[in-house]
């Protein structure tokens, strides 16, 4: 799986699909799937971490749950912030006639916020709450459609320096974070820390890349992306429930 998540990085420039206006098709089903693992998988994951911040912490149920969200809204703000210096920097450059690229810092930037964003996912590839091959299984194809669009996004902003250099970052960066994985396992409080930061990323780089109305996003795909995948994870709740 950790290999699969290295190919779509190294390999997402070859898909000539996507790129596409309107807004492929596949890349709304994506997001459609992300959306879906955001409001089913991680925001009762998040509701339900409160628990183990209160032991951790000896807090409050109420008060360890909204430590649980703030270190949410911390991951979704500090990608908030990254992805708007990019819009900033491609505006200035517009402006100083170079072009629609953000410069090659704030990339880099972007680049490094991106790659930690995707060696906590490849982690957790070893370390989650559900252990099961089912919840494996929903947790790898919500995240490797999650990066086909990410990672187009990336990709649109600076292709050279993508083509170049971020592919390779990203693949190392999912590498290390399933290698980390293997080699180092974090107590359940750590867990639930990275998770939460994890959820907060996520919901912003779904909306980031299907709100906008430049995006010209596909309404059907996406629905039909998240239609399935709470289907799909409905059922495997039920099945192990079961």
């Amino acid at each position: 799986m950790a290999a699969a998540f290295v190919a779509v990085h190294v390999l997402i420039g070859r898909l000539t699909f996507l790129d596409r206006t309107p807004r492929s098709a596949w890349l709304s089903f994506s997001g459609g799937v992300a959306v879906a693992y955001v409001f089913l998988h991680i925001l009762p994951e998040l509701a339900s971490h409160g628990e183990i911040f209160a032991s951790a912490l000896r807090l409050e149920d109420r008060l360890a749950e909204a430590w649980v969200y703030a270190l949410a809204l911390t991951g979704l703000a500090l990608f908030y912030g990254v992805e708007r210096a990019v819009t900033v920097s491609r505006s200035d450059q517009r402006a100083k006639g170079e072009g629609d690229r953000p410069e090659s810092g704030v990339f880099w930037v972007h680049l490094v916020t991106t790659g930690s964003l995707v060696a906590i996912i490849s982690y957790l590839l070893n370390h989650r709450e559900d252990m099961s091959a089912s919840g494996l299984a929903v947790f790898f194809v919500a995240m490797v459609l999650h990066f086909m669009t990410a990672d187009y996004g990336a990709r649109a902003n600076h292709p050279e320096l993508y083509e170049r250099y971020g592919r390779w970052v990203l693949a190392l960066a999912s590498l290390g974070g399933w290698l980390l994985g293997t080699l180092v396992a974090l107590p359940e409080f750590g867990i639930a820390c990275l998770f939460a930061f994890l959820g907060g990323g996520i919901i912003l780089v779904v909306m980031k890349e299907e709100l906008p109305a430049e995006r010209q996003s596909r309404f059907f795909p996406f629905l039909i992306g998240t239609v399935l995948y709470a289907m799909l994870v409905i059922g495997e709740t039920y099945l192990v429930g079961g």
